[in-house]
Order: structure tokens, then C-alpha cells, then sequence
């Protein structure tokens, strides 16, 4: 499944506290596609060199990761660009993708984004029929195993038509980066949330506990309603959904949405609409979450509770509505 809909789909809220205590210092803005809002305990620096640092920090990522940058490093490089040497940020999120693509057996996987348009996924769209002879010419330029990064920081390809999107893992490493900013001004306790994806670090000054968090019912209609409340310590949280795109079985009546299968490019019908990720960094749980959208159940569990400090909600559609699953480290 493809990032970019989880960026319009996905909501999570900060849950406040009216106490008053140190006071709580806000910035809120949109940058990367996205709104985001970053809370932190009064520290030193004015709010107005903090956020231009923010807003540096927004500027390189972009420059270097951003599809919707013609100019953009990951823009030349889908255009065949293969002399261009990368920064350390693209390095970063390239090795990140690189470990969670294999330990998720590829069902994570940068380079689908050319099936997910192949589809047509849209609100109330059916998918579209692919012939077999459109089917074979895209498993040619789909694959992460298809990309590597050399030494230099070159980014080859082994077709050129190959087509990298970051969206599934840039949004957490973003907030990572921020958080890191952050710390380095001598904040000990902020919250980042950068279009859902979170970072809490320390406590919420106001509560002087860890920082509460809610994800959202994925069958709320007009009302937003919160379907799990979630601690953060120390932790980023992800999640990932295309549970505003439901379809309904007509004669089930059963609700189900559609993912598509990095492996082989085929739909494939979910009960899953949302799966979130707990975890010490936000670029590892954006990258997870999205991987346990389209990843069988089990195995998707055997694989969260095998990696430390790393554990993951699943809300899964039946009759009754949402029915939550918890993998055993949660």
C-alpha cells in the first residue's frame, strides 16, 4: 500500500491536560504534504530560532526526499539519474528500508507505488482489470532488490523505469529528526507529530506522566471518536490505514479493503483496517506499519514480536465493528 493514502486517511490526537503546570511551548504548521504540531517544555532558544531550524530541517529533507520536488535527489534519481551522490539523510532512510524490506520478507517495498496507480485506488473506485502484458511490464520495475546503494552514495538501478517513493518510512524519520533537534537544544521532554507519526521524549509537563495519545475509531463517520488510548515513554508510535476506503460485501455486508501485495502485485482483499507500531524511532514504526497492512496476520505478529522494543495494534473489521489485536509484547 502506498504511503501517500495513508497521509490523507490518518489521524491521531493528542490527548491535553488542563493542569497548569511549566509551560507548554506549541508550534503547528504543514510541511512534507502534511500539518504537523510539535510541543515541548519551555527551554532557552526563542520559539522563533527553534522554528527556523524547524523549517531548515524541513527544507533539506525535502530537497533530498521528496517525490513532489521535481528538483528533488529522489526526483533524478526516477529520472535516471545515476551519477548523483545522495546525503546522509537519503542514506539513512535507504538502509532503513533496506532492513525492514527484509525482515518483513518484502512486503515492505519503496519501489510498488507504480501498482498502486496501475489500480486506480480511489474512495469509491473499483480497481481496474491489468492485463497480463501490463502485469509483466511492471513486475520488470518493481522490486526493491532491483536498487542498491553504492559506496559513493549512488543509487543504481537494474531497470531504469525502477520508481522510488520514501513516502512509507520519510514522514517517521522526519519526526525523528525534528526530536533530535530538539534534544540537541536541551529539550528533555516534547512531543512531535508530523501528519500522525509521533515521537514523545520524557513526560508532558503538564501531567509530569508519559504522553497520552489516542488513534482513531476507523469507522468514525462524521464525529471523530477514539478507539485506543496509547502510553508513549520514550517511544514513537505509527500507524497506517486505508480504512477510509472500505467497501462493504454486498451480500456479507462484511467490510473489508483493498492491499496490494508488494511480492507479486495482486489485490487482495483485508479485514485490516489500520495497524500501529510502537517502537524506539519513528522511521522504524512508519516502515512496519506499513508492512502489517499487507502482510498476513501471523506472520506479521511472529515478525513484531521478534524485534526488541518493537510492538503493534491491528483493528480489524467484523460484524460487530472494530475488533483490536494485539501482538503479545504490546
Amino acid at each position: 500500500m502506498a504511503k501517500n493514502i495513508v497521509f490523507f486517511f490518518l489521524s491521531l490526537v493528542v490527548i491535553a491536560s488542563c493542569s497548569h503546570q511549566p509551560r507548554l511551548v506549541q508550534h503547528q504548521g504543514y510541511a512534507l504534504g502534511t500539518s504537523y504540531t510539535i510541543q515541548y517544555a519551555e527551554i532557552d532558544p526563542a520559539k522563533e530560532y527553534v522554528q527556523r531550524g524547524m523549517d531548515s530541517l524541513f527544507t533539506e529533507i525535502n530537497r533530498s526526499l521528496s517525490t513532489y520536488l521535481p528538483n528533488s535527489d529522489i526526483s533524478k534519481i526516477n529520472r535516471g539519474d545515476s551519477l548523483l551522490i545522495v546525503d546522509d539523510h537519503f542514506k539513512k532512510v535507504f538502509e532503513k528500508a533496506n532492513t525492514v524490506w527484509y525482515r518483513s520478507q518484502g512486503y515492505f517495498d519503496p519501489t510498488v507505488g507504480a501498482w498502486v496507480n496501475a489500480y486506480g485506488f480511489g474512495p469509491d473506485q473499483p480497481l481496474k482489470s491489468i492485463a497480463q502484458e501490463q502485469r509483466d511490464s511492471l513486475m520488470q520495475i518493481t522490486g526493491w532488490p532491483r536498487l542498491r546503494l553504492t559506496k559513493l552514495g549512488q543509487v543504481k538501478k537494474d531497470r531504469p523505469g525502477i520508481y522510488l517513493d520514501f513516502n512509507a518510512i520519510a514522514k517517521g524519520y522526519t519526526v525523528d529528526v525534528i526530536s533530535d533537534y530538539l534534544y540537541s537544544l536541551g529539550s528533555k521532554n516534547h512531543l512531535v507529530e508530523i501528519g500522525g507519526e509521533l515521537m514523545a521524549l520524557g513526560v508532558n509537563p503538564k501531567t509530569q506522566e508519559g504522553w497520552k495519545v489516542g488513534i482513531d475509531n476507523p469507522l468514525q463517520t462524521s464525529e471523530r471518536t477514539l478507539q485506543s488510548i496509547v502510553l508513549l515513554e520514550n517511544q514513537a508510535l505509527a500507524t497506517s490505514g486505508n480504512y477510509r476506503k472500505y467497501r462493504i460485501d454486498p451480500i456479507t455486508g462484511e467490510k473489508y479493503v483493498h492491499s496490494i501485495n508488494p511480492r507479486n502485485g495482486l489485490p487482495s482483499r483485508s479485514k485490516v483496517l489500520s495497524a500501529s507500531v510502537r517502537a524506539p524511532d519513528c522511521m522504524s514504526a512508519d516502515a512496519y506499519a506499513t508492512a502489517l497492512m499487507v502482510m498476513p496476520i501471523g506472520q506479521a505478529q511472529s515478525m513484531i514480536e521478534a524485534i526488541p522494543n518493537v510492538d503493534a495494534l491491528w483493528l480489524i473489521a467484523d460484524k460487530q465493528g472494530v475488533k483490536e489485536v494485539y501482538s503479545s509484547n504490546w
